[in-house]
């Protein structure tokens, strides 16, 4: 039986089995939409697809519900079936941010029931160290994949639902954009500055070595135990700027061993879309 990667994949495992995994590459830029597809172009992971976290990993906006609203799963399962993706076989997500992004389509393939799904530890600068080519050269057309929609293995709450436990010690909300945007003292993106109120901060750069890649399954698995405080897993909703690097922390509990946490989808971009929606601002 052919292993199977559900949480991270290793540049060396990688490198062995390249061939037999879709592989996707998920850069992006925030601040300017074009880099991931330009990035891409000069240089990736040889066989490697672009998927594009505006429009590809994303659904359509409509100004209340979002920067990066999931898409439709009928619609994402057709865009991975278009690359090659297929019941069983091991799809691969990388970027340059310590998988900042790629556990977006991480997250994203586990919703449609597809479980056979793995982050590059380490992405595209561990590639590079272990001294493994890149290509500008386009993929070769892979034959379109059958890809089945399962249940999600995944969990997922929305605006009302977090709104419906403010006040309450039902689940604890975590919050994974930078300290200084959760207090409210700067915000890049979003009109509003601010947190959601009783929510706990913890930036998906604290899952990270210094080198890019993920800490150990116990030391994470320690940190979330203490930021659970007795909590279940399942208690826990994570959220970010827009419902990405929120999945970032997912990914992280799921190698420490304590799956079931939710992510709501729409994050800070949806909450701070409705004026009626409280916000807190300041230290905790």
């Amino acid at each position: 039986m052919p292993m199977r990667w559900r949480t991270l994949i290793r540049v060396d495992e990688l490198a062995r089995r390249l061939d037999a995994c879709v592989v996707v590459d998920c850069r992006h830029d925030l601040t300017n939409p074009a880099y991931g597809p330009a990035a891409w172009a000069d240089a990736h992971l040889p066989g490697a697809f672009f998927l594009h976290q505006d429009h590809d990993l994303a659904g359509e906006r409509t100004g209340t519900n979002g920067r990066h609203p999931l898409p439709e799963r009928e619609a994402l399962r057709r865009k991975l079936e278009s690359i090659g993706l297929a019941d069983g076989v091991q799809l691969v997500a990388y970027d340059e941010n310590g998988g900042m992004y790629a556990s977006r389509l991480w997250w994203l393939a586990r919703w449609l029931g597809h479980s056979e799904v793995a982050v590059l530890d380490g992405g595209l600068p561990a590639w590079r160290a272990a001294g493994h080519a890149l290509t500008s050269e386009p993929p070769v057309a892979r034959a379109r994949g059958a890809l089945t929609l399962h249940a999600p293995r995944t969990a997922q709450v929305d605006a009302a639902q977090v709104l419906a436990q403010l006040g309450t010690d039902r689940p604890r909300v975590v919050d994974a954009r930078t300290p200084e945007r959760w207090r409210g003292e700067v915000e890049p993106l979003d009109p509003v500055a601010g947190r959601i109120p009783g929510s706990v901060n913890r930036p998906y750069t604290e899952n990270l070595q210094p080198d890019g890649r993920f800490k150990s399954a116990d030391e994470l698995r320690t940190e979330f135990l203490a930021l659970l405080d007795g909590r279940e897993a399942s208690a826990l909703i994570h959220q970010c700027g827009s419902g990405v690097t929120a999945c970032h922390n997912l990914l992280a509990m799921e190698i420490a061993g304590l799956p079931g946490a939710a992510l709501y989808p729409g994050s800070w971009s949806e909450w701070c879309a409705d004026p009626e929606r409280p916000v807190a601002v300041g230290a905790a």
